[in-house]
């Protein structure tokens, strides 16, 4: 079982690093075979977020913004550097929440580790605050389409291969919702 995994992982990590585009592409035109890469860590069952923590103030009844938090999971042999994310998060397909967010210094995932993504400000609930609320006792969020501007194999969060992950999806990711009432 362990040398399935690492095989795995080792596949994964070479089709980051293929996946470089030729000079004539946009790195964000990436696939492989009519595969994305998002297409490619769905079908394997790769979760790459471990949990999402979901801030919301009295502030939020009224402008239907939350903050959030959520822990990143590189299960590769090679550094990841994370760029930007644009995600919608919600329950069996319907979509509670959107953001996009490009982070002013980027996010290092180490070898085979985690990192935290920092607080993400105003993050817009969809369905509105109120019809949010009935979410919460859940304790889940599914991530319904995630896209990512990933630096693959850097140093140090220096330099690394640009590749843009599109149509991440993710169920069930373990959800903590913090009341901030003051």
């Amino acid at each position: 079982m362990l040398f399935f995994t690492l095989l795995v992982q080792l596949a994964v990590s070479l089709l980051f690093v293929t996946a470089a585009p030729a000079p004539e592409n946009d790195a964000r035109d990436t696939d492989l075979a009519g595969l994305s890469i998002g297409d490619i860590i769905n079908a394997l069952g790769i979760g790459l977020v471990s949990s999402i923590a979901v801030n919301i103030t009295l502030a939020t009844l009224v402008t239907n913004l939350v903050n959030i938090e959520f822990d990143v999971v590189n299960p590769l042999p090679i550094e990841l550097t994370l760029d930007r994310v644009a995600s919608d998060a919600g329950i069996n397909s319907t979509v509670f929440a959107s953001f996009d967010h490009t982070f002013p210094e980027p996010i290092v995932v180490p070898i085979f580790g985690t990192a935290k993504s920092g607080v993400i400000e105003n993050v817009l609930l969809t369905q509105g605050a109120i019809a949010s609320l009935a979410i919460i006792p859940l304790g889940y969020l599914d991530l319904i389409n995630t896209d990512a501007d990933v630096r693959a194999a850097t140093i140090f969060g220096q330099l690394g291969i640009p590749v843009n992950i599109t149509g991440l999806k993710q169920e069930m990711v373990p959800t903590v919702y913090n009341l901030e009432l003051t």
